[in-house]
């Protein structure tokens, strides 16, 4: 039991962090009501399935007898083409969106982040290899960069995400070199190699440590640019493939019935959109709590 008591005692100055940082986050009422729609698109990600009112029209079944029908109370969104539920459709949408901007941003942080700590701490002939690749990564604009992946990858999802990843890296990569080249000359960092510490300790328990702050702010801005390029992709035929219910391809089918129907592309524009605002919203206020240059007082 004491031994319990001294473990909680010694969270208490992280708890007690943690919970300034969440009344720094939350005193702006745009931030938190950015969170609590982040934290509901979550919940219909992972229920999506079950909290939609057609799950059989998710995915394969259809319904033409209802086809192109106008949002009303039995289609809150209208339907498709093929008769099949929009509502239900752009629901569980959330799930792929949410999903394949995680795993891409993820991706390219596993490839970054080490690369950059590399690159800072190592300097000399090292940083010079890792800075000029990553240089002609950059060159290239990344949407750009991530269609040209995608088309000799091939049109998928998963190639959609490597496409995506290969693109990203490289940001994660100069940002977490500049950090590391002003913690290598800390002192900390030095008593570590005065004594003999191995240099992958140094890396990985000294530099990328402290270098976390920036990363969970660029991340979390990066995953509204990740859903965006996302649908870029499928809008162009590079991403998801029918008759899976992204996004992007529901607005890249109903460009056809745009003029009859103009919910079939309004309520995944409109998805999109406020998905991408509150990511950069919340990406925002991270920043501003953890940068006391930028915290309003």
């Amino acid at each position: 039991m004491k031994r319990f008591q001294d473990f909680l005692n010694s969270l208490a100055p992280q708890i007690k962090e943690f919970q300034q940082s969440l009344y720094l986050f939350c005193r702006n009422r745009l931030q938190l009501i950015s969170l609590i729609v982040v934290l509901i698109l979550i919940f219909i990600a992972i229920f999506a399935p079950i909290i939609a009112p057609y799950p059989q029209y998710i995915m394969d079944e259809t319904n033409p007898k209802d086809k192109l029908q106008a949002p009303s109370t039995t289609y809150w969104f209208g339907t498709d083409e093929l008769g099949r539920d929009l509502f239900s459709r752009v629901l569980y949408g959330t799930r792929i969106s949410l999903q394949t901007a995680i795993v891409a941003v993820a991706v390219s942080l596993l490839i970054g982040v080490p690369l950059g700590a590399i690159a800072g701490t190592i300097g000399g002939m090292v940083d010079e290899v890792i800075m000029r690749v990553t240089d002609i990564f950059l060159s290239f604009p990344p949407l750009l960069l991530a269609i040209a992946i995608s088309a000799f990858l091939g049109p998928t999802l998963e190639n959609a995400i490597i496409a995506i990843a290969i693109s990203w890296w490289p940001w994660y990569t100069r940002l977490i070199r500049g950090q590391a080249v002003s913690i290598r000359e800390r002192q900390f960092v030095r008593a570590a190699r005065a004594i003999g510490t191995p240099m992958s300790q140094i890396i990985f328990k000294h530099i990328l440590p402290n270098t976390l702050a920036p990363v969970i702010v660029q991340a979390s801005m990066d995953l509204g640019g990740v859903i965006l390029t996302i649908a870029s992709l499928s809008f162009l035929g590079l991403g998801a493939q029918p008759p899976m219910p992204e996004w992007g391809l529901l607005i890249s089918t109903s460009r056809t019935y745009f003029l009859n129907a103009w919910w079939y592309s309004t309520f995944p524009g409109v998805a999109i959109f406020i998905t991408v605002l509150v990511f950069n919203l919340i990406g925002d206020g991270i920043r501003e709590v953890l940068d006391p240059r930028t915290r309003k007082i």
